[in-house]
């Protein structure tokens, strides 16, 4: 069920590169970054994401690593997000991620509602993100996998099988 028009869905997500956004190494990486938020911006339901005034949130650095980088927006819907997420090029550059980003050992997605219109901090989302690592999902803080219903929604949103990336 689609969340309502008083709630939106925020995501956020993170990883370290394995070498600086100037590398060879990660070239590919960044040069998919402008087509895909391009895919993202144009995407139903599509609402808000993080960005400089670059167009990407490749210099946010919201942790001390100066190798992590953040990817944080806002959606009318889980169901939404994840069309965007698995079912665009989004899965092809996703399945390509161990190229350019280390494999890291702890939660590195969360999804939580916020008010329609609210955009959420760096700091809110680092919030979540460890609220995830610590108490597995919850209506705080969820994933794809478990997804939870917007504040004033009567179901959480179906799980799609193809919500998965296997490489």
């Amino acid at each position: 069920m689609s969340s309502t028009s008083s709630w939106e869905v925020a995501q956020l997500n993170i990883g370290r590169l394995k070498a600086p956004t100037d590398d060879p190494l990660v070239a590919g990486f960044m040069d998919a970054l402008e087509p895909i938020n391009a895919i993202a911006d144009d995407a139903p339901g599509f609402v808000w994401r993080l960005q400089t005034e670059d167009g990407d949130a490749t210099a946010i650095r919201p942790y001390d690593d100066d190798t992590m980088l953040v990817n944080m927006s806002t959606w009318a819907s889980v169901e939404a997000l994840g069309d965007f997420v698995y079912r665009t090029a989004h899965r092809d550059v996703m399945a390509q991620r161990r190229q350019w980003f280390e494999k890291l050992d702890e939660v590195y997605t969360v999804l939580w509602w916020v008010p329609a219109g609210h955009r959420p901090s760096t700091d809110e989302a680092k919030e979540r993100l460890a609220l995830l690592g610590e108490h597995g999902p919850t209506p705080q803080a969820f994933t794809f996998r478990q997804p939870f219903p917007a504040p004033d929604a009567a179901a959480a949103a179906t799980v799609d099988d193809d919500w998965t990336c296997s490489v």
